[in-house]
Protein backbone atom coordinates (compact mmCIF):
# COMPACT_ATOMS: atom_id res chain seq x y z
CA UNK A 1 0.00 0.00 0.00
CA UNK A 2 1.28 3.45 -0.84
CA UNK A 3 0.21 7.01 -0.31
CA UNK A 4 0.85 10.32 -2.02
CA UNK A 5 3.91 11.03 0.10
CA UNK A 6 5.23 7.52 0.65
CA UNK A 7 5.70 4.47 -1.56
CA UNK A 8 5.94 1.07 0.05
CA UNK A 9 9.44 -0.41 -0.27
CA UNK A 10 10.00 -3.05 -2.89
CA UNK A 11 11.67 -6.43 -2.42
CA UNK A 12 15.19 -5.02 -2.72
CA UNK A 13 14.54 -2.23 -0.24
CA UNK A 14 12.91 -4.64 2.23
CA UNK A 15 15.91 -6.96 1.94
CA UNK A 16 18.27 -4.07 2.62
CA UNK A 17 16.22 -3.02 5.64
CA UNK A 18 16.31 -6.57 6.99
CA UNK A 19 20.07 -6.84 6.51
CA UNK A 20 20.60 -3.42 8.10
CA UNK A 21 18.44 -4.36 11.09
CA UNK A 22 20.32 -7.63 11.61
CA UNK A 23 23.70 -5.90 11.36
CA UNK A 24 22.56 -3.18 13.77
CA UNK A 25 21.34 -5.75 16.32
CA UNK A 26 24.59 -7.73 16.03
CA UNK A 27 26.67 -4.58 16.55
CA UNK A 28 24.57 -3.62 19.58
CA UNK A 29 24.87 -7.12 21.06
CA UNK A 30 28.61 -7.04 20.41
CA UNK A 31 28.99 -3.75 22.25
CA UNK A 32 26.92 -5.03 25.18
CA UNK A 33 28.97 -8.22 25.27
CA UNK A 34 32.21 -6.23 25.16
CA UNK A 35 31.02 -4.08 28.04
CA UNK A 36 30.05 -7.13 30.10
CA UNK A 37 33.38 -8.80 29.37
CA UNK A 38 35.27 -5.68 30.41
CA UNK A 39 33.23 -5.45 33.62
CA UNK A 40 33.83 -9.13 34.36
CA UNK A 41 37.58 -8.69 33.89
CA UNK A 42 37.52 -5.97 36.53
CA UNK A 43 35.63 -8.19 38.96
CA UNK A 44 32.40 -6.21 38.84
CA UNK A 45 30.27 -9.38 39.00
CA UNK A 46 32.11 -10.94 41.93
CA UNK A 47 29.82 -11.81 44.83
CA UNK A 48 31.79 -9.70 47.30
CA UNK A 49 31.02 -6.60 45.19
CA UNK A 50 27.24 -7.11 45.58
CA UNK A 51 26.82 -8.44 49.12
CA UNK A 52 26.12 -4.91 50.34
CA UNK A 53 22.58 -5.46 49.04
CA UNK A 54 21.88 -8.64 51.03
CA UNK A 55 24.66 -9.04 53.63
CA UNK A 56 26.41 -5.71 54.14
CA UNK A 57 29.57 -5.38 56.25
CA UNK A 58 30.22 -3.18 59.32
CA UNK A 59 27.44 -4.76 61.39
CA UNK A 60 24.73 -3.35 59.12
CA UNK A 61 21.72 -5.20 57.78
CA UNK A 62 20.28 -5.29 54.30
CA UNK A 63 17.16 -3.63 55.69
CA UNK A 64 19.25 -0.62 56.71
CA UNK A 65 20.74 -0.30 53.22
CA UNK A 66 17.42 -0.65 51.43
CA UNK A 67 15.73 1.70 53.89
CA UNK A 68 18.34 4.37 53.19
CA UNK A 69 17.81 3.97 49.43
CA UNK A 70 14.04 3.52 49.19
CA UNK A 71 12.65 5.31 52.22
CA UNK A 72 15.16 8.09 52.78
CA UNK A 73 16.65 8.57 49.30
CA UNK A 74 13.67 7.91 47.06
CA UNK A 75 11.35 9.45 49.63
CA UNK A 76 13.34 12.70 49.55
CA UNK A 77 13.37 12.67 45.75
CA UNK A 78 9.61 12.19 45.56
CA UNK A 79 9.01 14.77 48.30
CA UNK A 80 10.86 17.44 46.33
CA UNK A 81 8.98 16.52 43.15
CA UNK A 82 5.60 16.46 44.92
CA UNK A 83 6.15 19.96 46.29
CA UNK A 84 7.70 21.39 43.12
CA UNK A 85 5.37 19.94 40.47
CA UNK A 86 2.06 21.56 41.57
CA UNK A 87 3.75 24.91 42.16
CA UNK A 88 5.47 24.80 38.77
CA UNK A 89 2.22 23.81 37.04
CA UNK A 90 0.23 26.57 38.75
CA UNK A 91 2.80 29.28 38.05
CA UNK A 92 3.27 27.97 34.51
CA UNK A 93 -0.47 28.25 33.95
CA UNK A 94 -0.44 31.84 35.20
CA UNK A 95 2.49 32.67 32.92
CA UNK A 96 0.79 31.04 29.93
CA UNK A 97 -2.42 33.03 30.51
CA UNK A 98 -0.39 36.18 31.12
CA UNK A 99 1.45 35.69 27.84
CA UNK A 100 -1.86 35.41 25.94
CA UNK A 101 -2.92 38.90 27.05
CA UNK A 102 -4.15 41.07 24.21
CA UNK A 103 -2.12 44.15 25.16
CA UNK A 104 1.51 43.97 24.10
CA UNK A 105 2.81 45.84 27.14
CA UNK A 106 1.23 43.16 29.31
CA UNK A 107 2.65 40.25 27.29
CA UNK A 108 6.26 41.49 27.20
CA UNK A 109 7.06 40.91 30.91
CA UNK A 110 5.66 37.38 30.73
CA UNK A 111 7.66 36.61 27.59
CA UNK A 112 10.81 38.02 29.22
CA UNK A 113 10.29 35.93 32.36
CA UNK A 114 9.67 32.74 30.40
CA UNK A 115 12.70 33.20 28.16
CA UNK A 116 14.91 34.14 31.12
CA UNK A 117 14.01 31.18 33.31
CA UNK A 118 14.09 28.74 30.39
CA UNK A 119 17.67 29.74 29.67
CA UNK A 120 18.96 29.35 33.23
CA UNK A 121 20.26 25.95 34.42
CA UNK A 122 18.30 24.26 37.18
CA UNK A 123 21.45 23.83 39.27
CA UNK A 124 22.18 27.57 39.07
CA UNK A 125 18.72 28.29 40.47
CA UNK A 126 19.32 25.81 43.29
CA UNK A 127 22.64 27.44 44.11
CA UNK A 128 20.99 30.86 44.03
CA UNK A 129 18.35 29.76 46.51
CA UNK A 130 20.87 27.95 48.70
CA UNK A 131 23.69 30.51 48.73
CA UNK A 132 22.17 33.88 47.86
CA UNK A 133 18.78 33.49 49.56
CA UNK A 134 20.00 31.30 52.41
CA UNK A 135 17.37 28.63 51.91
CA UNK A 136 17.71 25.15 53.43
CA UNK A 137 18.69 22.43 50.97
CA UNK A 138 15.14 21.14 50.48
CA UNK A 139 13.69 24.59 49.84
CA UNK A 140 16.55 25.44 47.47
CA UNK A 141 15.91 22.27 45.44
CA UNK A 142 12.18 23.02 45.22
CA UNK A 143 12.95 26.64 44.33
CA UNK A 144 15.22 25.67 41.45
CA UNK A 145 12.80 23.07 40.12
CA UNK A 146 9.84 25.46 40.28
CA UNK A 147 11.58 28.43 38.66
CA UNK A 148 12.86 26.43 35.70
CA UNK A 149 9.91 24.13 35.11
CA UNK A 150 7.22 26.79 35.42
CA UNK A 151 8.70 28.42 32.30
CA UNK A 152 8.66 25.08 30.45
CA UNK A 153 5.07 24.35 31.53
CA UNK A 154 4.07 27.85 30.41
CA UNK A 155 5.47 27.21 26.93
CA UNK A 156 3.77 23.81 26.74
CA UNK A 157 0.40 25.28 27.69
CA UNK A 158 0.88 28.24 25.36
CA UNK A 159 1.59 25.85 22.51
CA UNK A 160 -1.56 23.93 23.38
CA UNK A 161 -3.63 27.11 23.32
CA UNK A 162 -2.05 28.20 20.03
CA UNK A 163 -2.83 24.83 18.42
CA UNK A 164 -6.59 25.20 18.93
CA UNK A 165 -8.69 26.44 16.00
CA UNK A 166 -9.61 30.10 16.17
CA UNK A 167 -13.23 29.12 15.72
CA UNK A 168 -13.28 27.79 19.28
CA UNK A 169 -12.77 31.25 20.75
CA UNK A 170 -14.99 32.93 18.16
CA UNK A 171 -17.85 30.55 18.93
CA UNK A 172 -17.46 31.21 22.66
CA UNK A 173 -17.52 34.96 22.13
CA UNK A 174 -20.56 34.56 19.88
CA UNK A 175 -22.60 32.98 22.67
CA UNK A 176 -21.67 35.79 25.07
CA UNK A 177 -18.73 34.36 27.03
CA UNK A 178 -16.10 36.77 28.27
CA UNK A 179 -12.41 36.31 27.52
CA UNK A 180 -11.68 34.82 30.94
CA UNK A 181 -14.66 32.46 30.66
CA UNK A 182 -13.52 31.44 27.19
CA UNK A 183 -10.01 30.70 28.39
CA UNK A 184 -11.00 28.79 31.52
CA UNK A 185 -14.07 26.94 30.22
CA UNK A 186 -13.36 26.34 26.53
CA UNK A 187 -9.73 26.76 25.52
CA UNK A 188 -7.68 25.75 28.54
CA UNK A 189 -9.31 22.33 29.13
CA UNK A 190 -8.69 21.41 25.49
CA UNK A 191 -5.10 22.68 25.62
CA UNK A 192 -4.37 20.67 28.77
CA UNK A 193 -5.87 17.53 27.25
CA UNK A 194 -3.91 18.01 24.03
CA UNK A 195 -0.61 18.65 25.78
CA UNK A 196 -1.04 16.11 28.58
CA UNK A 197 1.71 13.76 27.28
CA UNK A 198 4.14 16.67 27.06
CA UNK A 199 3.21 17.86 30.54
CA UNK A 200 3.82 14.42 32.05
CA UNK A 201 7.06 14.08 30.10
CA UNK A 202 8.21 17.34 31.67
CA UNK A 203 7.23 15.97 35.09
CA UNK A 204 9.64 13.10 34.40
CA UNK A 205 12.35 15.67 33.67
CA UNK A 206 11.48 17.49 36.90
CA UNK A 207 11.80 14.28 38.87
CA UNK A 208 15.18 13.50 37.32
CA UNK A 209 16.43 17.05 37.88
CA UNK A 210 15.82 16.62 41.61
CA UNK A 211 18.98 14.46 41.63
CA UNK A 212 20.98 17.68 41.20
CA UNK A 213 20.12 18.47 44.79
CA UNK A 214 22.87 16.20 46.04
CA UNK A 215 25.39 18.88 44.99
CA UNK A 216 24.03 21.27 47.62
CA UNK A 217 23.71 18.51 50.23
CA UNK A 218 20.07 17.51 49.82
CA UNK A 219 19.78 13.86 50.90
CA UNK A 220 17.88 12.52 47.90
CA UNK A 221 18.42 9.16 46.17
CA UNK A 222 21.75 10.00 44.52
CA UNK A 223 23.07 11.44 47.78
CA UNK A 224 22.00 8.25 49.60
CA UNK A 225 23.94 6.18 47.06
CA UNK A 226 26.98 8.37 47.57
CA UNK A 227 26.71 8.14 51.37
CA UNK A 228 26.40 4.35 51.26
CA UNK A 229 29.39 4.00 48.94
CA UNK A 230 31.50 6.23 51.17
CA UNK A 231 30.50 4.29 54.27
CA UNK A 232 30.83 0.74 52.92
CA UNK A 233 33.62 1.37 50.45
CA UNK A 234 34.06 2.27 46.75
CA UNK A 235 33.97 -1.41 45.73
CA UNK A 236 30.19 -1.28 46.15
CA UNK A 237 29.66 1.68 43.82
CA UNK A 238 28.50 -0.43 40.88
CA UNK A 239 25.95 -2.36 42.94
CA UNK A 240 24.55 0.77 44.58
CA UNK A 241 24.42 2.75 41.34
CA UNK A 242 22.74 -0.18 39.58
CA UNK A 243 20.02 -0.19 42.23
CA UNK A 244 19.66 3.57 42.01
CA UNK A 245 19.42 3.51 38.21
CA UNK A 246 16.81 0.76 38.42
CA UNK A 247 14.74 2.81 40.86
CA UNK A 248 14.88 5.85 38.58
CA UNK A 249 13.91 3.70 35.59
CA UNK A 250 10.91 2.17 37.38
CA UNK A 251 9.60 5.56 38.51
CA UNK A 252 10.19 7.36 35.20
CA UNK A 253 8.87 4.52 33.06
CA UNK A 254 5.78 4.42 35.25
CA UNK A 255 5.22 8.12 34.56
CA UNK A 256 5.79 7.54 30.85
CA UNK A 257 3.26 4.71 30.89
CA UNK A 258 0.82 7.05 32.64
CA UNK A 259 1.34 9.61 29.88
CA UNK A 260 0.57 7.04 27.17
CA UNK A 261 -2.49 5.81 29.07
CA UNK A 262 -3.82 9.33 29.47
CA UNK A 263 -3.20 10.04 25.79
CA UNK A 264 -5.19 6.97 24.75
CA UNK A 265 -7.95 7.72 27.23
CA UNK A 266 -8.31 11.36 26.23
CA UNK A 267 -8.27 10.45 22.54
CA UNK A 268 -11.12 7.98 23.11
CA UNK A 269 -13.16 10.39 25.19
CA UNK A 270 -12.60 13.38 22.90
CA UNK A 271 -13.70 11.56 19.74
CA UNK A 272 -17.37 11.16 20.83
CA UNK A 273 -17.39 14.78 21.97
CA UNK A 274 -16.19 15.92 18.54
CA UNK A 275 -18.83 13.76 16.85
CA UNK A 276 -21.54 15.18 19.09
CA UNK A 277 -20.32 18.69 18.35
CA UNK A 278 -20.48 18.06 14.60
CA UNK A 279 -24.00 16.65 14.90
CA UNK A 280 -25.09 19.67 16.93
CA UNK A 281 -23.58 22.05 14.39
CA UNK A 282 -25.29 20.24 11.52
CA UNK A 283 -28.58 20.27 13.37
CA UNK A 284 -28.31 23.96 14.19
CA UNK A 285 -27.36 24.69 10.59
CA UNK A 286 -30.38 22.81 9.24
CA UNK A 287 -32.59 24.64 11.71
CA UNK A 288 -31.32 27.98 10.52
CA UNK A 289 -31.93 27.01 6.91
CA UNK A 290 -35.47 25.83 7.58
CA UNK A 291 -36.25 28.99 9.54
CA UNK A 292 -35.04 31.14 6.68
CA UNK A 293 -37.08 29.27 4.15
Amino acid sequence: MSSVLYDSPGPLARRRELVGSIVGVLILLGLVGLGLWYAAQRGVFDADRWDVLYDPPKNQTAANVWRSLLVQGLGATLRAAVFAAPLALFLGLLLALWRTARLRWLRVPAIAAIELFRGLPVLLMMFFGFLALGMPAFQAVVFGLVIYNMAIFAEILRAGLASLPKGQAEAAYAVGLTRSQTLMSVLLPQAVRTMMPSLIAQLVVLLKDSSLGFIIGYAELLKSIQNNSQYFGPQYLVALFTVGASIYLVVNLSLSWLARWLERRTSRTSAPARDAEMVAMQASGSGIVSADT
